[in-house]
């Protein structure tokens, strides 16, 4: 009923969507009951050596997924992206279940692989945004860029004005979901615990450490990719490789 509501809004206000909706509900449905199956036979893997190929595997759609987003002919973008994800990610998920909750073992598929698919969830969103606005700053500053490159500056020094506002950009929706949670609106691990039963302070603790380690994830991946991937947009004698 409800995708119904939203294809007669379609219908209504002439948008053409109806053939997504309905096409992105039987994905919704199949997918997430494929998932559904396949975690069944995760939660019961043992083998550390199987869950971290599981989650590279996760890792590797993700950046499947950015590089299918952020539209460039000029750079490669999925082997930086892929590696710079696995690294910090890997690091993130390690120090969250190992250090922080203290899960024996720490590579236990059922906090290991949620906790991860929450961190690549949101930090590709931030690392997508961050790219865009990255490869449309240094075409639209390229004049000042070269000015700065032919007067003997580094492409670090002619572009870091634009790498910190690049970082920003994908930073401000992590930022703004600190400002606003339990404000506007109530985060869906927190509301799920709810739902099943958990006190509400002990979901609110969760919910605090999935927060900061999304923030965490999304600062250090973002910062990562970005640098190697400005660094690609330049030739080792420091000159412009976009058209």
């Amino acid at each position: 009923m409800f995708v119904v509501v939203a294809g007669v809004g379609s219908l209504l206000f002439k948008l053409r969507l109806e053939k997504d909706l309905a096409w992105g509900t039987m994905r919704t449905f199949a997918q997430l009951f494929l998932v559904g199956y396949i975690l069944k036979f995760i939660f019961d893997i043992k083998n550390p050596y199987l869950v971290i190929l599981c989650y590279t595997w996760m890792i590797f759609w993700a950046a499947q997924t950015i590089s299918g987003r952020v539209k460039e002919k000029d750079v490669r973008l999925f082997a930086p992206t892929f590696v710079s994800m696995v690294v910090s990610y890997m690091i993130v998920a390690f120090v969250v279940t190992g250090a922080i909750l203290q899960v024996k073992p720490w590579y236990t598929p059922q906090y290991f692989i949620p906790l991860g698919g929450m961190i690549i969830g949101n930090s590709m969103n931030a690392i997508s945004i961050a790219l865009d606005r990255l490869f449309s700053d240094l075409r639209k500053e390229s004049d000042t860029i070269e000015l700065a490159l032919c007067l003997g500056a580094t492409y670090q020094e002619a572009t870091g004005d634009i790498l910190r506002a690049v970082i920003k950009a994908g930073m401000i929706p992590s930022i703004n979901a600190l400002m606003t949670v339990g404000l506007v609106s109530l985060p869906g691990m927190m509301t799920g615990q709810i739902l099943s039963g958990t006190q509400p302070l002990t979901a609110i603790k969760y919910q605090i450490l999935v927060m900061l380690m999304l923030v965490a994830s999304t600062a250090i991946g973002t910062a990562i990719v970005v640098h190697i991937v400005r660094r690609r947009c330049f030739t080792k004698a420091h000159q412009m490789a976009l058209s």
